[in-house]
């Protein structure tokens, strides 16, 4: 009976996950649409929270395989030790939240599900082929949303160097509202996913599925893009704050490249099953446009700031979710 609710508090806690991950990435979907006044605060967050709710029904469940059976070796862990994992996640988006920085929630969740089980069963339930392709990506994803971002911009550029600048700030105003929701959709598909791995490594810890189920059920599926949709809806104005002006100043062309090539990224990752940063993506996406305007219109001291958090993430996410697991294991709760 014990264990029962433990799943419960596991998939309860999974799903509150997805509600911060929601409020603490909503930055990578609307920063751009509401630095640029496309959209008021209000109706970007809408928008953001209906494309990655719909994302459910475009793509297929790479990444939620990835994340639920490529981490950890799932009959190494039981629901507690999830649990922990997850705390170690939301506890670190938090803090990152408060900072105002764009972390991974991606890497955090990773980061506090691998802890966990390191401190359960010792490191040999890793698959590290699987963590060192995350760990490359934290550096790759952004480089990748930096290139395309920049290569989009320059064409752009090309394309409209003898139109008259307000007729192009006008055209990019309603463009940007098409790439703004084909990113929320890469957002929707890459991160909702991962939670759903979490939840199905708890049910095949719990016995609820057998060990070679691959996907899960599919009230899982639903219930994690609805608590990633109804984070969205809460924003996260403190980090919207420092991807759509600290960074760089963005005009709505600068938006739509930005949003364009991150999604093309996030695309090609979840159809390959890549669980990569939504927030690195979009942020090397940003950091590739602003360079188009010269060096200096970027403001990398804060840049800098981002990149040592993106470093941190993992450990301090597996550290503070090691600890749990010792706590607990010290209370004797399971």
């Amino acid at each position: 009976m014990l264990d029962t609710w433990a799943l419960y508090v596991v998939i309860g806690l999974a799903f509150i996950f997805d509600y911060v991950n929601g409020f603490h990435d909503a930055a990578n979907s609307i920063a751009t649409i509401v630095s640029t006044r496309v959209l008021s605060p209000s109706l970007a967050v809408i928008w953001a929270a209906f494309f990655n709710f719909i994302a459910l029904g475009l793509f297929g469940l790479h990444v939620a395989a990835t994340v639920g059976k490529g981490v950890v070796e799932p009959g190494s862990v039981n629901t507690y030790v999830i649990g922990a994992g997850l705390i170690g996640a939301i506890v670190w988006d938090l803090i990152t939240w408060y900072w105002g920085l764009p972390t991974s929630s991606s890497h955090a969740l990773v980061g506090g599900f691998a802890g966990a089980a390191v401190a359960q069963a010792g490191f040999g339930v890793l698959f590290v082929s699987s963590i060192v392709k995350i760990t490359v990506f934290i550096f790759v994803a952004p480089l990748l949303g930096m290139a395309v971002g920049f290569l989009l911009m320059l064409v752009t550029y090309w394309v409209f160097r003898k139109s008259h600048p307000g007729k192009v700030d006008k055209l990019f105003r309603k463009l940007q509202l098409v790439s703004a929701a084909a990113y929320s959709i890469g957002h929707g598909a890459n991160d909702a996913q991962k939670t759903m791995g979490i939840i199905l490594a708890a049910l095949i810890a719990a016995g609820e599925l057998p060990a070679e189920a691959s996907v899960p059920p599919y009230w899982v599926v639903l219930g994690c893009y609805a608590a990633m949709g109804m984070g969205t809806l809460m924003g996260g104005w403190r980090i919207v704050k420092t991807m759509g002006q600290r960074i760089c100043h963005l005009m709505p062309v600068h938006g739509f490249s930005a949003e364009t090539g991150g999604a093309v990224c996030l695309y090609l990752t979840a159809w390959l099953g890549i669980p990569v940063s939504t927030t690195h993506t979009i942020t090397g996406a940003i950091l590739g446009v602003g360079s188009t305007r010269g060096v200096k219109s970027v403001r990398w001291n804060v840049a800098g700031r981002v990149i040592w958090a993106w470093v941190l993430t993992i450990p301090a996410a597996a550290g503070i979710a090691a600890g749990l697991v010792y706590l607990m294991r010290l209370g004797h709760l399971y």
